[in-house]
């Protein structure tokens, strides 16, 4: 939908996160017209791009918090339209383990707060239990607290597919749209000045994630500051895998939930993340001494880990505040609705976040009519846990063999109404050079492939094109 610069939207969302993409969705399904505005090349280039990939049933959040409640709407959505866009959920469970007498000691309160939160499949689980459900924990672990719930899931697909229902549904998603500043005439429509030119809205939901109270100051002072939060991660090669079957997760502390030991949905080993506060929106850089320490804790809880070889390691920034719980509100004066501080929970609670800023619009602007949950688009599977391309018969030849990704996988991620804006968006897409390897042998050839697709990469043969 392609409005005239003086023509305003109904709605527009700065941002295309998880957060945004799901809020795109739903307002876009709700039958308004709406345009998501992305300063990167490609969707998910923020904060949402790096995370552990899991969908939690919110036990351990703080009880009665917005954040509790949205996590738990959020995860129950996912739940209810996943098989239907043919994400993943692999319910691997999880476990926070005692290691010492005050970690035996804080284990009572999780499970209280675990029951307050409406969580109540939470349990005890003894150390004989422990040892027979995973073997390869160290002997030091004492026991632990089960919670069956917890699960893994593709990161990147979902927001994708959210992204795809609002574009299918009538909805605008415009990239490289930095929002640069925006005033509102006397009519009540913002005119915000972005890097693609004018975009004019009647309503503007702020959900820029790292950027959130930059964004924030064109309607207000922002009461919120983003301090930004780095998450290191190592990712184990897939012969880690079989070491753990559940997330394990440490008793947490009141900064971090600590380091967490997962299976991916590709079929890798997690270890991570760390939180570290950084003045530095922007770059979220490893570091061997980081990376180094997040192995000796993965080797302390599972000393198989030890003969693991490591495939890669990545960073994320979370755009926590000074603030424990989400920043969300409506403002009736300004035609605005603020969506900030959403941190490492972001991915669980996207479409709760979505359906309370539904409310709130209702609540302050207008009445939406009711919609019902669209069957597709079927996403591509890029898990482990269904087949895949190259397994078919008469597929087309592997590109990356690390990942074993088909030719025909690297140019649908160009195909349709989002394509891949940038290599970022295409390793998200299909999987492509995040293997083993990291793009040393397939590069040249996934190059081939995506070069006519993204003008502003640089040529195997050197030289942009």
């Amino acid at each position: 939908m392609t409005l005239p610069p003086d023509v305003p939207y109904d709605i527009a969302v700065i941002g295309a996160g998880v957060v945004g993409c799901a809020v795109f969705r739903d307002f876009s399904l709700s039958g308004l017209r709406v345009v998501l505005l992305e300063r990167g090349a490609d969707i998910l280039s923020g904060a949402s791009k790096a995370n552990s990939a899991l969908l939690h049933t919110g036990f351990d959040a703080v009880p009665g918090s917005l954040e509790s409640r949205l996590m738990q709407e959020g995860a129950a959505r996912y739940r209810r339209i996943h098989q239907g866009m043919g994400l993943p959920l692999l319910p691997t469970g999880a476990v926070v383990v005692a290691w010492n007498a005050a970690d035996e000691a804080a284990l009572p309160g999780i499970l209280e707060r675990g029951h307050a939160n409406g969580v109540h499949d939470v349990r005890p689980m003894g150390a004989d239990e422990l040892r027979a459900r995973e073997p390869h924990l160290a002997p030091e672990a004492r026991g632990g607290v089960w919670v069956p719930g917890e699960s893994v899931i593709d990161a990147w697909s979902a927001p994708l597919g959210y992204a795809l229902q609002g574009i299918a549904a009538g909805g605008r998603v415009l990239r490289r749209a930095g929002v640069r500043g925006g005033t509102r005439d006397e009519a009540g429509t913002w005119r915000l000045d972005t890097e693609v030119g004018p975009v004019a809205a009647r309503l503007v939901v702020n959900c820029a994630g790292n950027q959130g109270d930059i964004v924030e100051a064109i309607a207000r002072p922002s009461p919120f500051e983003i301090r930004p939060r780095k998450g290191q991660f190592v990712v184990l090669d897939k012969t880690a895998y079989r070491l753990a079957t559940a997330i394990i997760l440490p008793v947490p502390n009141e900064r971090t939930k600590g380091v967490v030991i997962s299976r991916t949905a590709f079929g890798n080993l997690l270890v991570g993340p760390t939180a570290e506060e950084q003045p530095d929106r922007e770059r979220a850089a490893t570091d061997t001494a980081a990376l180094e320490s997040l192995l000796a804790q993965g080797r302390r809880m599972i000393p198989a880990i030890a003969q693991e070889t490591v495939t890669t390691a990545y960073a994320g920034l979370r755009p926590a505040t000074q603030f424990k719980d989400y920043q969300i509100e409506a403002l009736p004066k300004e035609g605005w609705i603020s969506i900030g501080g959403i941190r490492s929970t972001g991915l669980t609670a996207a479409l709760g976040i979505a359906a309370h800023a539904r409310r709130l619009y209702e609540a302050h602007f207008a009445t939406l009519p009711a919609f019902e949950e669209p069957e597709g688009p079927v996403m591509p599977n890029l898990t482990e846990e269904l087949p895949r391309p190259w397994q078919e018969d008469h597929r087309e030849e592997i590109i990356c063999h690390c990942e074993m990704v088909t030719r025909r996988e690297i140019a649908a991620a160009f195909d349709g109404p989002l394509p891949a804006g940038d290599l970022g968006g295409l390793k998200r897409r299909s999987r492509c050079m995040m293997g083993r390897c990291q793009g040393f042998y397939c590069f040249r050839r996934v190059m081939e492939i995506a070069a006519p697709h993204l003008p502003d990469l640089v040529s195997p043969l050197g030289g942009a094109r």
